[in-house]
């Protein structure tokens, strides 16, 4: 999970933990890259905003590596569900969000649910 929010982060942690999985963290995208190069995780929880590199440098510098990895965007942006398709997010969580959608996004991707493929599209200027 990769968000700069402490307070965000931690909960939705350890939520996922008390649901049973196993949750690493990172609180910037160049933490994440190590995190993610380490561990291979089934899937990354994506903050888009962020210091160090943003979501969208995260997403970019694991496709130049060759991981392909679902990424579920949450993001308090007006444009979510548009930055998600632009990372190639396989789901959305736009905030705030409840625990229910979290749970459920997480344990379809679990299950091998779809991934819709990265593309590339212009960004919208409120980033």
């Amino acid at each position: 999970m990769v968000e700069d929010d402490p307070t965000i982060r931690d909960l939705v942690a350890e939520a996922l933990r008390d649901e049973g999985y196993l949750v690493e963290v990172a609180s910037n995208g160049a933490e994440a890259v190590e995190v993610a190069e380490r561990n291979r995780p089934s899937l990354v929880l994506l903050d888009m905003r962020m210091p160090v590199l943003d979501g969208w440098g995260f997403a970019e510098v694991m496709r130049e590596r060759g991981v392909r990895l679902p990424i579920v965007v949450m993001t308090a942006a007006e444009h979510a569900q548009y930055w998600c398709d632009e990372v190639g997010g396989a789901a959305c969580l736009p905030k705030p969000f409840d625990l229910g959608a979290l749970y459920d996004a997480v344990a379809r991707l679990q299950a091998g649910g779809p991934e819709r493929p990265t593309r590339r599209l212009p960004r919208p200027t409120d980033r």
